[in-house]
């Protein structure tokens, strides 16, 4: 966290006109984009002048949020970015713990000279890479954490229904709709006060989860019936899903957003994962409930990690390789696996 001393010294530099931008992780979900254009209209209003990059797409079911058209995406525009990037005071670290999480624009900001301030939830924050760091596990989201820095630096009142709506964004979607991660009181307290702004958290939930396409909808369909397998002895579930089944359902970058959840709403499933197959690398996407960490897991075996109840990685091998590996790794944490979840 921030010492006094700490949080002045940001106060004073985010009130002198900085040229700053605001990143966040490859594949970007709705924690990324709603704390980043948060970020971004608070900045903005303090007089500075605000850039927000990302490096690669984000799902279109997030487009309707104000000035996601202002979002500079590397793989689209790198030498933009590059620009930004050099001409910058000051870099915002959103939504993730470590620079390499920016894939393609790791090297690049890490060669940079300017400010880095991170905010983030993820466990381990790289700190040596940042010069302040806000950072903890416990919220919900970091939207969440947005919301609190603001108020930190004394600017509370000038949060308003737009910037309101990019925070609930981050926080509805890394709760998965208040399901998990959301057990502390001010999660709810700050998202009282955003409904009080004129945020419509009934509208914000259509536009983010009742626009699936057809074929998105067919997709989650044929992978629950065809590419589901389950480990009953292990408690555990995975979905797969390889090049040809996303090309025959005309993936767009969301489309499996969320599918990893669905496995974990059966009885006695305690871990899920999904994997996808893309541009020669394996995706590795981990939930779980209860205590069992599959952020340790991940970081063990699939140069990984996230949050203890969800977590990615990523692997080389073929799919029908990884399933054997993570079959037989499971086995030394079979016991950790067989529990019960009773209140």
């Amino acid at each position: 966290m921030l010492s006094d001393s700490k949080i002045l010294e940001i106060k004073q530099l985010l009130t002198q006109q900085k040229r700053i931008v605001i990143t966040s992780h490859t594949n970007p979900d709705g924690d990324a984009i709603g704390s980043s254009l948060a970020m971004y209209h608070y900045l903005k209003k303090l007089g500075n002048d605000v850039q927000m990059l990302v490096p690669n797409s984000f799902p279109d079911f997030y487009s309707w949020l104000p000035d996601t058209d202002k979002i500079v995406i590397y793989d689209k525009q790198s030498k933009y970015a590059q620009k930004l990037l050099r001409e910058a005071d000051i870099i915002f670290s959103l939504d993730y713990n470590a620079l390499h999480r920016l894939g393609s624009l790791h090297e690049i900001v890490r060669a940079t000279t300017c400010t880095r301030i991170l905010i983030d939830h993820h466990i381990d924050p790289e700190t040596e890479s940042f010069n302040y760091c806000y950072s903890t596990t416990d919220t919900s989201s970091t939207g969440e954490l947005v919301y609190d820095f603001i108020t930190m630096l004394g600017h509370e009142d000038i949060i308003d229904k737009k910037t309101g709506e990019a925070i609930y964004t981050g926080i509805v979607t890394d709760t998965g709709s208040f399901s998990f991660s959301c057990n502390r009181p001010n999660t709810y307290i700050i998202t009282s006060k955003l409904v009080s702004l004129g945020v419509d958290a009934q509208k914000i939930h259509k536009l983010i989860y009742d626009t699936f396409s057809e074929n998105r909808l067919r997709l989650l369909g044929h992978a629950i019936s065809n590419r589901m397998i389950v480990w009953k002895e292990l408690h555990t579930a995975l979905i797969y899903l390889n090049k040809s089944d996303l090309a025959n359902f005309n993936y767009q970058v969301g489309d499996t957003e969320g599918m990893v959840n669905y496995p974990l709403s059966m009885n006695d499933v305690n871990m899920s994962l999904l994997i996808t197959e893309k541009d020669n690398l394996l995706r590795l996407s981990f939930r779980s409930k209860g205590n069992f960490s599959v952020n340790d897991l991940s970081r063990a075996h699939f140069n990984g990690g996230g949050h203890k109840n969800a977590a990615g990685g990523k692997s080389t091998e073929s799919i029908d390789e990884l399933i054997d590996r993570l079959k037989s790794i499971l086995q030394d944490y079979k016991e950790d696996l067989n529990y019960t979840i009773t209140l």
